[in-house]
């Protein structure tokens, strides 16, 4: 007798009031998929019935279960058998979101401290007794987590954890079936790649990241946004301008009420950052006044981005360079410094800004390294 057949889980489903994109979207599996099974085209897996159980709770399919099968209840006794503490994978939820809203405002050695503390305890709950689902949701936490790290390892300069973590995060993604964070994972390299040099390698991530992630998803926006910036760093113009209209698009009608960054949502602000890096990369005459703009919209929002104000203002002196700004060029750069929110990551902006200067002004760069060397002592000096 099949206890949980397909139309089962969707009588079950349908009687909770509850949508079949929605159950996808909790369940992690494609709503063309899930169609297929409530009507029978495909097989119900013990991990689909796990999944249903987490949304509408165990007893909402029992609740037409036959009891013919004395073995039924002790299979769902069996497969609900959980050591994990009440509150500890909530918990951990809400601290992956804690941390991509502190991560970019936050020093990134402290935001990797706190996702390291977080991996611990999420680690130590993998090796209790729980349920497939608790499982699945452990996880894909620590998939998460990992990302926030590497992403802290890249900004701190340390590209071979990055590495590691970048690889931790995308096997968990394989294993639980789970795109988009394959996707952040693949993004999050061509960024690394990016800051490293590797120009080509780092547009081909950004593609295969577009591949990947739902065409309307914020990984797929930053994905594109890093192709562009790759391809203006390799000179292939054409292909960065394409970008840039490809971003613009992606971002029109895009709104954030509450305009708090997040590191896994991408917000138009976040976009008018990147297109104001790509315009200076490439050359293009509008990069100064659209970093103009960037850096007043920054100054004055209601929240604080001081991080992506360092980049504004490094977009901006190269564009200034570019116009034979020397003067100001050196002023912009100086006040990125003097922030004190610079992080490695960005270091090599500063410095191609800083050579770009001292090619007519020895004196003004030679100003802008010694108040570098004062702001960050423990970092090589710029240049």
């Amino acid at each position: 007798m099949r206890v949980y057949d397909g139309e089962h889980l969707r009588a079950a489903r349908v009687a909770a009031g509850i949508s079949l994109r929605y159950m996808a979207s909790r369940v992690h599996f494609a709503p063309s998929y899930l169609s297929l099974v409530e009507t029978g085209k495909r097989p119900v897996t013990p991990r689909l019935v796990l999944g249903y159980e987490d949304v509408l709770g165990p007893a909402a399919l029992r609740r037409n279960a036959s009891d013919d099968d004395p073995s039924v209840e002790a299979w769902i006794e069996r497969v609900n058998a959980t050591d994990i503490p009440d509150g500890v994978l909530g918990y951990l939820d809400y601290s992956v979101d804690d941390l991509a809203r502190a991560y970019p405002v936050t020093a990134p050695s402290a935001v990797l401290e706190w996702a390291l503390t977080n991996m611990r305890v999420g680690r130590a709950m993998l090796d209790r007794k729980k349920t497939l689902a608790e499982h699945r949701r452990l996880m894909l936490t620590l998939g998460w987590f990992s990302l926030i790290a590497a992403a802290c390892h890249v900004d701190l300069g340390e590209a071979l954890a990055a590495r590691q973590r970048l690889r931790v995060a995308r096997d968990i993604s394989l294993e639980a079936e789970h795109p988009e964070i394959t996707a952040w994972a693949m993004e999050t390299m061509a960024w690394q790649q990016l800051t490293d040099g590797d120009f080509t390698v780092a547009a081909t991530a950004s593609q295969v990241a577009q591949h990947l992630a739902p065409r309307d998803s914020s990984v797929f926006i930053q994905a594109t946004a890093q192709e562009g910036r790759a391809l203006a760093r390799m000179g292939n113009r054409d292909g960065a301008y394409t970008a840039l209209r490809s971003l613009a698009r992606l971002v029109s009608g895009r709104h954030d009420p509450k305009q708090i960054e997040h590191h896994f949502c991408f917000d138009p602000t976040k976009s008018n950052s990147y297109m104001a890096a790509i315009l200076a990369w490439i050359g293009d005459p509008a990069a100064e006044s659209f970093a103009r703009q960037v850096i007043s919209d920054l100054e004055n929002a209601q929240h604080s981005r001081p991080r992506r104000l360092v980049a504004a203002r490094l977009d901006l002196g190269l564009a200034l360079l570019a116009a034979g700004k020397v003067d100001e060029a050196a002023e912009t750069a100086l006040a990125a410094v003097t922030s004190g929110r610079m992080v490695p990551s960005t270091f090599w902006r500063l410095d191609e800004v800083v050579e770009g200067i001292e090619r007519v002004d020895t004196r003004a760069a030679r100003r802008v390294r010694e108040a570098f060397r004062d702001h960050y002592p423990t970092r090589a000096p710029a240049g």
